[in-house]
């Protein structure tokens, strides 16, 4: 009988968290490995005129105390890395053994990212109807698809199934539950969401995750419960610096600690092999009442 895989994989997403800052994205990387023990990061790749279009592009940021430009497109600019310098980020995380993942955000940044040969790319809530994105990348990548699913309706859901299917891609494909929100209030994690996705889905895809913006660490513990494969939380050094994301982050030690309980919770999320087990012999000996 094949053993079941009960594997819980963390993603700690950097994101746009490193400012921009090659240095920062590296002692990031250094941090999660050292401190964390995280076995996946994840880094987002944009080609923002293509993303956005001239209007947004020369619009100004809607949160002015976010911003790194004197308009969107500037401060999206500002935060992104070129492709030799993911590529450079990518033969860091070999040599720091942690695996790199991507998330694309347009056409050219996908075709980009294909030709780093990595293993996992994601595609964002925000761009999962995208269906020229999405048939690129199940026609011409053969890792694992992640996709998340916030601000999406199940009439979506359904149609990015269905192209998976059409390319025999949906076995690599990784749906999350997602609220699009950071920080996401907990009333509006619904956890729920991954039964929903799992009896749904479960058998016809590869695997359900659980992708968070909330604050705290006990919704992921309980989404590993509920049985998801993959769990992603954003990461950051310090959460009061400058940008959206870095509120819906965790610092270094929430990291460590949800990555941690995880592994633990997969040692014990199991039925007993038996009635009494063998470390409870001695204590029945000692306290159970004899008839």
């Amino acid at each position: 009988m094949k053993k079941k895989n009960n594997a819980i994989n963390f993603v700690a997403e950097v994101g746009c968290n490193h400012q921009g800052n090659l240095k920062l994205a590296m002692k990031m990387i250094d941090v999660l490995t050292n401190f964390c023990n995280v076995k996946f990061v994840k880094f987002q790749k944009r080609n923002p005129i293509e993303l956005l279009g001239e209007e947004k592009y020369n619009s100004p940021h809607p949160v002015p105390a976010n911003s790194f430009g004197k308009t969107y497109g500037l401060h999206r600019e500002k935060l992104e890395f070129d492709i030799s310098q993911h590529k450079k980020i990518k033969a860091y995380c070999k040599k720091r053994k942690i695996e790199y993942m991507c998330s694309a955000w347009d056409l050219t940044s996908l075709k980009e990212l294909i030709s780093l040969k990595m293993k996992h790319i994601k595609i964002p809530s925000a761009c999962n109807n995208n269906i020229e994105l999405l048939t690129y990348l199940f026609k011409k990548f053969n890792g694992f698809c992640h996709i998340s699913l916030g601000m999406t309706n199940q009439k979506e859901e359904k149609k990015i199934l269905s192209l998976a299917k059409k390319f025999n891609k949906n076995k690599k494909l990784i749906l999350y539950a997602c609220t699009s929100d950071y920080p996401v209030k907990h009333e509006d994690i619904c956890l729920l969401e991954i039964k929903r996705l799992k009896k749904k889905y479960g058998n016809k895809v590869g695997a359900i995750g659980f992708s968070g913006h909330h604050q705290g660490i006990s919704s992921d513990i309980a989404a590993g419960v509920l049985g998801v494969k993959w769990i992603e939380r954003h990461f950051t050094l310090d959460r009061t610096l400058k940008g959206t994301d870095h509120a819906a982050s965790l610092e270094p030690d929430g990291t460590r600690r949800v990555n941690r309980d995880l592994q633990l919770l997969i040692q014990s999320l199991k039925y007993k092999k038996k009635d009494i087990l063998d470390c409870e012999i001695s204590q029945r000996k000692k306290l159970k009442f004899q008839n």
